[in-house]
C-alpha cells in the first residue's frame, strides 16, 4: 500500500504522530505500509478521515487524493 506511506510522508508525519492522533499502533501502521497486513474497514475509515482522503486512495485504487464530497 504505497499510497498509505506516501500520504504520511507528504504530510510530514511520523508513524508515532499518526498513532497518537488515530489510536492505531505504530507497529500496525508499519505493517500496513509494508503490505504485511491489510487494514480493517474501521481503521481505513479512521485513516481516511485523519488524512482527509478517500479509502480508495489509501488502498491504491486511485491516484486522486481529494476525498469524496460529504453526504448530503
Amino acid at each position: 500500500m504505497k499510497n498509505l506511506k506516501l500520504i504520511r510522508v507528504i504530510k510530514d508525519y511520523t508513524q508515532l504522530k499518526v498513532q497518537m492522533e488515530t489510536g492505531i499502533s505504530q507497529s500496525t501502521l508499519s505493517k500496513y505500509e509494508h503490505g504485511e497486513l491489510v487494514p480493517t474497514g474501521e481503521n481505513l475509515l479512521v485513516l481516511a478521515e485523519f488524512y482527509k482522503t478517500s479509502i480508495d486512495f489509501l488502498m491504491d485504487l486511485t491516484d486522486e487524493r481529494t476525498p469524496y464530497p460529504p453526504k448530503k
